[in-house]
């Protein structure tokens, strides 16, 4: 591939440290000169990976409050992507699970979407609004305000290039949502963060998410309190007085850690918790890369990354009985913690910067400029 590829970076919202934002910083690993285009971005929370990159926000970004409520201004994103100045470039990445796809780019550049999934507010509104801090009437106006976005979404996605999925579920999405094919490349998993450890495991479960309603936190408290297993629970979000009301003596709240403690956690828990249906889900592999197994609910980017009876099991119902079950069935189970952890090795960062740079490279003669 050329090396002197003239490259740029384009994400959503640079505001918050998820999956998605670990992409973004693996995209800049790849192509350390590519400045990174987004609409808003809070220097305080970015990933130290991007401390050092070229970001370079849109007008939104001096919108009082913007940070704090960002879904608030749904309306405007499109606008602000619209006019980034995306000239002279060769290839343009987007990151996205929302606008980002929506830039515009002119002449030969050629524009690959990294698609985390189509866009969650205007295919599925209630989802995106979870714990939103805004009135009835703010909602019932922002739900109407859906269906031209949606349009909006389709249309531009039919000007991008080359899409990505990055899991089958998703895959299937693009094709519902915008009636076209993509590709998957997993995303990437630092698996190099995360070691197994000499000791026995402990004798507790093991959650770590954001505690919003969507992510099922509430099936793994309700089931560890039947059936009286130790759960710890790490992560904080607007869901959390909720479920201690839910929670039994063995459940414990840790709040948000720092990446070192959420790491030894991994390492000693008897299981981690995935009780919810995600487009990927890294998380479940960073346990496994801890050697440990997981148990998650049969759906989403789950059915791509978990193979029963090698680095976890499934359950098949979302309710607090079904996962009880299939919590003492784990426990029946003999786990290899080196299987476990070569299972997350294929999810890499390495497989990942590898598979994308092929894909570029395979693509190459429909890429005039490359």
């Amino acid at each position: 591939m050329n090396g002197n590829l003239r490259v740029a970076i384009v994400h959503d919202y640079l505001n918050q440290m998820g999956g998605a934002e670990r992409v973004v910083s693996v995209l800049h690993r790849m192509f350390p000169q590519a400045p990174i285009y987004t609409t808003v971005a809070d220097r305080n929370k970015l990933l130290p990976e991007l401390k050092d990159a070229d970001i370079r926000t849109t007008w939104m970004q001096k919108i009082p409050g913007i940070l704090k409520r960002y879904k608030h201004f749904f309306w405007l994103y499109p606008f602000a992507v619209r006019f980034l100045n995306l000239q002279g470039y060769d290839l343009v990445i987007s990151s996205s699970s929302a606008y980002s796809k929506g830039v515009v780019v002119k002449g030969k550049t050629v524009h690959i979407c990294y698609c985390h999934t189509p866009m969650r507010f205007a295919w599925d509104f209630s989802t995106y609004m979870e714990g939103s801090e805004i009135s009835a009437i703010q909602k019932w106006l922002a739900k109407w305000a859906m269906l031209p976005l949606r349009i909006w979404d389709k249309t531009t996605s039919l000007k991008i290039h080359h899409m990505i999925a990055n899991s089958t579920v998703v895959q299937h999405r693009i094709e519902s949502c915008y009636g076209r094919k993509a590709e998957v490349i997993f995303p990437p998993v630092d698996v190099s963060r995360f070691q197994i450890s000499d000791a026995d495991p402990g004798d507790y479960f093991l959650v770590v998410s954001r505690l919003v309603s969507y992510k099922r936190i509430d099936l793994a408290v309700e089931a560890c309190t039947k059936i009286g297993k130790p759960l710890i629970i790490i992560g904080e979000g607007p869901d959390r007085k909720r479920l201690e009301s839910l929670a039994g003596p063995t459940v414990t709240f840790m709040g948000r850690l720092p990446d070192d403690q959420v790491a030894y956690y991994m390492q000693h828990c008897r299981g981690f918790l995935f009780p919810g249906i995600e487009d990927f889900g890294i998380t479940p592999l960073e346990a496994n890369a801890s050697g440990r197994p997981v148990v998650a609910f049969k759906g989403g980017g789950a059915l791509d990354t978990i193979v029963p009876g090698v680095n976890g099991i499934f359950f098949d119902l979302q309710t607090a009985d079904s996962l009880a079950t299939a919590l003492m069935d784990m426990d029946q189970t003999s786990w290899d913690p080196l299987t476990i952890r070569n299972h997350a090795e294929q999810f890499s960062v390495s497989i990942f910067i590898r598979t994308l740079f092929q894909y570029i490279d395979n693509n190459r003669k429909e890429f005039n400029n490359l």
